[in-house]
């Protein structure tokens, strides 16, 4: 087996700023969507090819980690550090699959067609029913602040690890080359 990189590679830190500069975008357009009876349409039009985006990107980011090797945790890190890092991933995961696709079915429980660009249209993934609606829309909602806890924690360990304990796990996804500092011991 070949050894881990240092850094993860170039195309997987494009998905990764790319990606978090549309989800944090989306967040606050679904936020002001829902507060805004006058900017709804115009969110609206944003918000659901920039969700199909995700969803296309999502899983070619997955594909990506799947056929990759990743740089190693320090090998100094708490077991249960190492335990949450890997599930904090998983929920990154799961969640950017889950809300375009609940959107999206969301939408179709409406009977609303899913617009991307002018005549460009996704198909109903389901059926027009007004209670199916109702529960994808609380559905999609609680994910939404499940996915802003979970990025906020993913932000704070990212700090910790280049403010405090300088160990190189920021360095590796990096959008750009930071100078390698040495450790204070």
């Amino acid at each position: 087996m070949s050894a881990r990189p240092a850094q993860h590679d170039a195309f997987a830190r494009l998905l990764h700023w790319s990606m978090a500069v549309l989800i944090l975008a989306m967040l606050f357009i679904g936020v002001t969507m829902v507060a805004s009876m006058t900017l709804r349409p115009s969110l609206l039009a944003l918000h659901r090819p920039i969700g199909a985006s995700l969803l296309v990107l999502a899983v070619v980011r997955l594909a990506h980690r799947l056929m990759r090797r990743t740089p190693a945790l320090p090998s100094d890190l708490p077991r249960w550090q190492r335990a949450a890092a890997h599930a904090s991933h998983v929920a990154l995961y799961a969640l950017m699959l889950a809300m375009p696709l609940i959107g999206w079915a969301m939408v179709s429980a409406a009977g609303n067609p899913v617009v991307l660009w002018g005549d460009v249209r996704l198909p109903a993934i389901a059926p027009h029913d007004p209670a199916l609606y109702s529960v994808l829309r609380a559905a999609h909602a609680w994910l939404a602040r499940a996915l802003l806890a979970v990025i906020a924690l993913h932000l704070a360990a990212a700090l910790r690890h280049a403010w405090v304990r300088r160990d190189g796990v920021f360095r590796s996804m990096a959008p750009w080359p930071l100078e390698r500092r040495v450790r204070p011991r």
